[in-house]
């Protein structure tokens, strides 16, 4: 004895289907959440660098960071790995490192902290500048300002 057992699962599946291709499936993060944390790191790496300039241990420079922009050593921790930057957090974060207001919210502006692949690229020029002799130098030298002169796009053919 067989029996055939109709399903309204398929319309029921069609349906839901029809709802979810009308959004977007993958949540983005937004861009303002990826340039305030891009720019608040930056700012972190000034003081970093003023701090250990001025001859400060190295030890406890981050919670000296967090007591400056006024928040806990926790939750700046949080920042540096995913935590939003909020639009009053930002402005005060803001305030306290004395940039202007909608300093970190700013896309445009080139990073200021180097990724891996520019210091892969420093570490090359610097042990190609020590191993040159003068004329090698100078060449060097010349072809890296002649390369930044360069409008984007005005590459020569290869």
């Amino acid at each position: 004895m067989s029996r055939t057992v109709n399903s309204v699962y398929g319309s029921v599946n069609n349906r839901d289907n029809l709802s979810l291709s009308r959004c977007c499936c993958f949540q983005t993060v937004p861009n303002i959440t990826v340039a305030r944390r891009r720019n608040v790191l930056a700012l972190h790496r000034r003081f970093l660098e003023g701090a250990i300039a001025a001859g400060l241990p190295a030890k406890g420079l981050d919670q000296a960071f967090a007591r400056k922009i006024e928040i806990s050593p926790s939750m700046w921790s949080q920042i540096k790995s995913s935590r939003p930057i909020g639009d009053n957090l930002a402005r005060q974060i803001e305030q306290h490192c004395e940039v202007e207001a909608g300093w970190l919210d700013k896309e445009d502006r080139p990073s200021e902290v180097p990724d891996a692949a520019e210091e892969r690229f420093i570490a090359v020029a610097r042990e190609a500048w020590r191993h040159a002799n003068a004329k090698g130098k100078r060449e060097l030298s010349g072809w890296l300002k002649q390369r930044a002169a360069r409008a984007p796009g005005d590459e020569p053919p290869p």
